[in-house]
């Protein structure tokens, strides 16, 4: 009974970021049409640490694919340890029998299977002739926001970026201007990102909106990345009520996307939502119907997304030999 374990290493070098948000819209799909197990994710606090942990298991049928994700959200590491402020491990359950398939790191996963999930929604929600995009937020996940970004909307050519430091942002340019070869053009200010963006995404820690009503113009998408617990928020909530709401899973945005906040004050109603994201890659619900249309991706992160790309992972690890093999329990006696 042989474990395959594989580092952020070996992951790295297995998919590209085209594979996962190939993965990721099949599990949306798979979610819209019914035929995915997906228990809402449980949150052990740290408060004073200011940080937490979260379980997220799945099972996607179609894909006989089952597994869990342990990951922790610590803002502060990054300035107190040197370490992620994200750190996950993901676990590959064979469905037949309940026996370990596979051990790997999930850190890089869960920020590339987050930007495919943006990446999938501007898909389907984005104007097509979007061009340029205001990116508020310098750090990992505003990196493969873009890279998934660029993968599905080939006519994007500007970038503006914000972060709390110039350095962050400076980096970030240079970084992703190199890499992806778009004008990105680092701002001081979330509105200077934001005024005139076709796209906005958002990808801060914040408790409260950062992201005024006013600076967004008719045909805006928003890619809301940041709330992902209680008690947060990055956009005005008159932003909110202007715009047709889609979520990635409804029971988990009410109580810990962007939509949470403006629910539990009754600004927002269970019925202002348009959709899930799976609903409308599914052909379920429609998504965009008209260029006015301001659009929000509320994105808390399923763990339909961490099992359908640690399948493709561990699908291709097994075929290229890569990874290694740990035997974790005895075989049962005959």
């Amino acid at each position: 009974m042989k474990v395959l374990f594989l580092s952020e290493k070996d992951i790295e070098g297995l998919i590209t970021m085209r594979n996962v948000i190939k993965a990721v819209e099949r599990a949306f799909e798979e979610k819209g049409k019914g035929r995915v197990e997906m228990p809402p994710k449980s949150y052990v606090f740290f408060k004073e640490y200011d940080g937490d942990f979260r379980t997220m298991p799945a099972y996607i049928k179609r894909l006989g694919a089952a597994g869990v994700k342990i990951v922790n959200v610590h803002p502060r590491n990054p300035s107190l340890w040197g370490m992620p402020s994200i750190m996950a491990t993901i676990l590959l359950i064979d469905p037949m029998n309940g026996s370990l398939l596979a051990i790997m790191d999930g850190t890089w996963i869960t920020a590339m299977r987050t930007g495919a999930a943006g990446g999938v929604a501007a898909k389907y929600l984005a104007r097509r002739d979007s061009r340029v995009v205001g990116m508020i937020g310098a750090g990992v996940q505003a990196r493969s926001q873009l890279i998934a970004l660029r993968e599905v909307m080939p006519e994007i050519g500007e970038v503006k970026v914000t972060s709390r430091t110039a350095g962050s942002r400076e980096r970030y340019a240079k970084e992703m201007e190199e890499q992806l070869g778009l004008n990105v053009c680092p701002v001081d200010s979330v509105e200077r990102a934001v005024r005139g963006s076709d796209i906005v995404v958002t990808v801060t820690p914040v408790r409260s909106p950062i992201v005024a009503d006013e600076w967004i113009e008719p045909g805006t998408h928003i890619n809301a990345i940041g709330a992902d617990a209680p008690g947060k928020e990055e956009l005005d909530p008159r932003i909110l009520k202007r715009a047709k709401i889609v979520v990635d899973d409804l029971e988990q945005a009410l109580h810990s996307g962007e939509i949470n906040v403006p629910i539990s004050r009754g600004v927002l109603r269970r019925e202002d939502i348009h959709a899930e994201l799976g609903e409308i890659v599914s052909g379920e619900k429609e998504g965009r119907v008209s260029p006015e249309e301001i659009t929000i991706f509320d994105s808390t992160g399923l763990a339909i997304q961490d099992v359908a790309t640690a399948w493709e992972v561990y699908l291709r690890a097994r075929k290229q030999g890569i990874g290694h093999p740990i035997e974790l329990h005895r075989s049962a006696s005959r």
